[in-house]
């Protein structure tokens, strides 16, 4: 029976894939870097988890030199500011879902591998929809040593609340996120973002393209 729903990133309540690729693309132009990821090549990227890590990873693939932490600095300040001034909205069903999970007496968090940083962006953006008050735990990079696909994030998020793996089920919009949810024993459904449609989501107990906690339910019974 399920007792707790965990989001597993901030692309599972707002899709933000394409603000992230646009803001890593001015950060590169920030930084004097002749780079520009299209959607084709970020979504490759987007099979393993990022940060500057991404970053790193790609100018090595290059052959240039770069402060990855310093050019991820930059792009997150970015994204934060373009969040705040956009008109983001929660994705289908997400809002409704975690307001029926309240009144059905489950434990809901949010589980991320990003910053602390970009969690508060994110709340402040769906304030209207979303109370982060209502959020029994919220986990963020600050909270773990190792990010997603590592099981870390969701070995902490259990030990708040006090469950099993079992009680709990995941929605995950990246096939990192599934891994690390997973790999902690945690029944996980994907939620692909615009980007991650066509992943191989194969470890996902099922997949949906809108949040419904009946079918998130039924999908966890399986």
């Amino acid at each position: 029976m399920v007792s707790a729903l965990l989001l597993g990133s901030i692309s599972t309540v707002v899709d933000t894939s394409e603000l992230q690729r646009r803001a890593f693309n001015e950060a590169f132009s920030r930084h004097d870097l002749d780079w520009e990821w299209d959607r084709e090549q970020y979504r490759a990227m987007l099979a393993g988890n990022g940060g500057s890590d991404r970053i790193a990873e790609y100018a090595r693939s290059v052959g240039a030199s770069v402060d990855a932490d310093a050019v991820h600095a930059t792009k997150s300040a970015i994204f934060q500011e373009r969040l705040a001034s956009s008109a983001a909205r929660p994705r289908p069903g997400v809002a409704e879902t975690i307001r029926a999970a309240r009144e059905a007496g489950l434990r809901v968090g949010l589980v991320t591998s990003t910053s602390k940083e970009n969690v508060t962006a994110l709340l402040d953006a769906v304030t209207d929809d979303i109370d982060a008050a209502t959020l029994d735990v919220v986990v963020d990079s600050s909270r773990v040593e190792r990010t997603k696909p590592d099981p870390g994030a969701y070995t902490v998020a259990l030990g708040e609340l006090g469950f099993d793996a079992s009680q709990c089920l995941a929605v995950e919009d990246n096939v990192g996120g599934v891994r690390a949810a997973v790999a902690a024993g945690v029944p996980c459904v994907a939620f692909p973002n615009e980007n991650t449609g066509s992943h191989d989501f194969a470890d996902a107990a099922g997949r949906v393209d809108r949040l419904d906690l009946a079918e998130l339910r039924s999908l966890a019974d399986r």
